[in-house]
């Protein structure tokens, strides 16, 4: 059996994705014994700089790899005319950076399942209360009505490219609350922000077949051995070592 890797690719959503509550290390756990959860997180990058560096950025992960997920959008959504004006990229440019980042990554894997994740909603009230450093204009230098513009352009992306799509700029604001329950800081995840995401993107690999059930598990479970001739249990795995 060759156990297979899932890649995270993304800005400081991904980054962030393996701290305490994380959704990667959620995802992690939960295929502790039938897969790899590799991060890629890049804080603060746009498409446009991810674009640049995509191949480069998966070029170390060996191994068969069965999924990327691709979650970019929160940072070229800045405005154009605020603090984080340097990272701002056009909703065009978003969507042909997207489009180039997921045919890279099907050269690279052919057959690899693609699941692009928009950026998440934002809280403009949490953005005026933690600005960035030196931001002293009491505006948000982000808003949801523009990270919704680019929440839509990224699932149409999907649709054109034929790849799955997590609309969680969407998802999140069916909930009461949302604003400071999911964003501690009105952009990034809470623990229980990460918890919608990660139990989104389990059910995107599900539906891709790359749930539990549709991975085997990593070496013989334990209750599955014989102690009595442990060496029986092994006999596909050193079948397979050996080709």
């Amino acid at each position: 059996m060759v156990r297979p890797s899932i890649v995270l690719f993304g800005d400081s959503i991904t980054e962030e994705a393996f701290g305490e509550g994380g959704w990667g290390a959620s995802l992690a756990n939960h295929y502790s014994r039938s897969g790899d959860v590799v991060l890629r997180g890049y804080s603060g990058y746009n498409t446009r700089w991810a674009a640049r560096v995509a191949g480069r950025a998966v070029a170390t992960v060996a191994g068969a790899v069965a999924a990327v997920t691709v979650c970019f959008g929160a940072n070229d959504a800045a405005l154009p005319d605020r603090a984080s004006a340097a990272q701002h990229v056009p909703v065009a440019e978003y969507a042909d950076n997207l489009r180039a980042i997921c045919a890279m990554l099907h050269r690279r894997w052919p057959g690899v399942v693609v699941i692009l994740v928009t950026p998440p909603p934002v809280d403009e009230d949490g953005r005026r209360r933690y600005p960035y450093a030196h931001d002293y204009s009491g505006l948000p230098e982000r808003t949801n009505a523009a990270a919704g513009v680019y929440a839509r352009a990224c699932v149409e992306v999907a649709r054109q490219c034929g790849v799955r799509a997590i609309d969680i700029w969407s998802r999140m604001q069916k909930f009461p609350g949302w604003e400071k329950s999911f964003l501690r800081d009105g952009l990034h995840l809470t623990p229980r922000g990460n918890r919608v995401l990660f139990e989104e993107v389990v059910f995107a690999l599900k539906d891709a077949n790359l749930s539990l059930e549709a991975l085997p598990a990593d070496l013989p479970l334990f209750g599955d051995m014989d102690p009595d001739n442990p060496a029986k249990s092994f006999e596909d795995e050193d079948e397979w070592a050996e080709r």
